[in-house]
């Protein structure tokens, strides 16, 4: 199946959807494919319905009946039977569709795309799908379709194959559309300058319908159109990005109490990244908050993250980047930002919020992903496991060290694991040799837990301002020393 020439990226999702849907074995086979919202993959299944001639049916939030009568009318408009379609129930649909392929010397795709509202009307759905593809069923034996199932509802998807689920084991595919990483986000937004890229990427993140269809193609022209950019567009009434985080969060089917959910949210925007100060920033008992947070963990919308030097002290971030800013900066002055023409005296005022709030944790979060995803083993010394973060603690000083990036290696055998390297990321701070010399104290804090080997443990400073020619110095000096620039992460030339 060809790409459509449009279609930016996505070649690893497009190749497993070419070689699912052009399978030539002999049965009906089924498909799951999830992701977050406005990452494009309507248009992804679309696209690949229209290249191989299938059918592609859209649900809508609605009864059963009134979803019955839209998909009957559906596919009678697409396969122009004799009579046309009137399905009594959703197993006689789930045949039809099984039909498709039916005696057919191709596989053909058939999309049910936002699955979880069909299902939540009609809660028995995922169970007749198992039963039409049972292994002795003529409807699934005697068919090439290649059924696929698609939903944004993360916490509904992510349970459709799992545990006693009824579709467990009965997948192909299980497919996530994730969003575009901070270099893709910026190739799609057509910005060169790293710095401008990850400004950029701290407030709409990589999702594609952002620059498209909310922004209408507005990217900002250089780095002195930043802050007009953002005025013009994310704190613009008149644009649909500006009021984007708030659906985000009641699309969500699983989120009933609104209000108590953007306060959980609200609080980590705020620098609260623990449950305990979750639950001191909501004046409320840490079991109070365990069910909303563990809701938004499965929305896909609050992500945990371990701490590798401490057990049983994970912290939590916000996934979606325009979440994140939308609390940090819009929430808190609302009321003004409705009215047309405040727009630009409160960016003004909130830029400081936005450095140390969104953009400080956002180039955290980056230089973890660059880590894991993008550095070269040699540079690092080794391929990594796992990359994290966590807060080393220091007895003579009673306190604790935080560091920004710790990146784990595979162990070997019975062997401690290695801890390949150890980092600290500034957006905004000239770095220096003191900095390296933080680190060098870590990594002896480290290897005295005995936790790690830390024998070939690296140290990175990474920061979005430069270095001076001490840390500079420092490399030449000492082998283990890495200097990781803008440039750096974003795979460009200085």
């Amino acid at each position: 199946m060809r790409k459509p020439a449009e279609m930016f990226d996505r070649d690893y999702e497009w190749s497993a959807l070419t070689r699912f849907i052009t399978d030539e074995q002999v049965g009906a086979t089924l498909g799951v494919v999830s992701g977050r919202r406005r990452q494009g993959k309507t248009f992804l299944l679309d696209a690949a319905c229209r290249v191989a001639g299938g059918f592609y049916f859209g649900a809508t939030e609605a009864a059963d009946a009134e979803s019955l009568r839209r998909i009957s009318a559906a596919l009678t408009e697409h396969a122009r039977p004799g009579t046309p379609y009137h399905f009594a129930d959703w197993s006689e649909a789930i045949d039809a569709l099984l039909g498709l392929g039916a005696g057919s010397d191709r596989p053909v795709p058939v999309v049910i795309d936002e699955f979880p509202y069909l299902a939540k009307a009609n809660p028995e759905l995922p169970s007749i799908i198992q039963n039409a593809l049972g292994p002795l069923r003529e409807q699934r034996t005697g068919s090439r379709t290649r059924l696929l199932l698609c939903g944004s509802a993360l916490s509904f998807m992510g349970k459709l194959l799992s545990g006693s689920a009824p579709l467990r084991g009965r997948a192909g595919l299980e497919l996530v559309v994730r969003t575009l990483d901070h270099r893709l986000a910026a190739d799609f937004w057509g910005i060169g300058d790293p710095r401008l890229a990850l400004q950029v990427n701290a407030i709409v993140g990589g999702t594609p319908a952002y620059r498209r269809e909310f922004a209408r193609g507005d990217t900002p022209s250089g780095p002195e159109d930043f802050d007009d950019w953002v005025v013009r567009t994310v704190l613009n009434p008149e644009t649909p990005l500006f009021r984007e985080a708030r659906y985000l969060l009641a699309e969500e089917p699983d989120l009933r109490d609104t209000a108590l959910y953007l306060s959980v949210l609200g609080a980590v925007a705020d620098g609260n990244a623990t449950r305990g100060g979750m639950a001191g920033y909501l004046e409320r008992k840490a079991t109070d908050i365990a069910h909303p947070i563990n809701v938004l963990e499965d929305a896909g919308l609050l992500h945990r993250d371990a701490d590798v030097f401490r057990d049983n002290r994970p912290t939590y971030r916000i996934a979606e980047p325009l979440i994140r800013f939308y609390h940090a900066i819009m929430r808190p002055v609302w009321d003004q930002l409705e009215r047309p023409g405040n727009a630009a005296r409160v960016w003004q005022a909130s830029r400081r919020r936005f450095v140390s709030n969104v953009l400080g944790p956002h180039f955290e979060q980056v230089c973890r992903d660059w880590a894991l995803h993008h550095a070269d083993p040699e540079l690092l010394g080794s391929l990594p496991a796992r990359v994290g973060h966590g807060v080393v603690h220091d007895s003579m000083a009673r306190t604790g060290h935080e560091v920004d990036v710790a990146v784990i290696g595979i162990p070997d055998g019975h062997a401690k694991p290695p801890l390949i390297a150890i980092g600290e990321a500034k957006w905004n701070d000239m770095m220096g040799a003191a900095h390296v010399e933080r680190l060098r104290h870590i990594r002896e804090l480290i290897a005295a837990t005995g936790r790690y080997d830390t024998t070939d443990t690296r140290l990175l400073c990474f920061s979005g301002a430069g270095f001076n020619g001490k840390a500079r110095a420092e490399v030449d000096a000492d082998a283990s020393v890495r200097l990781i620039d803008l440039a750096t992460l974003y795979g460009c030339s200085t």
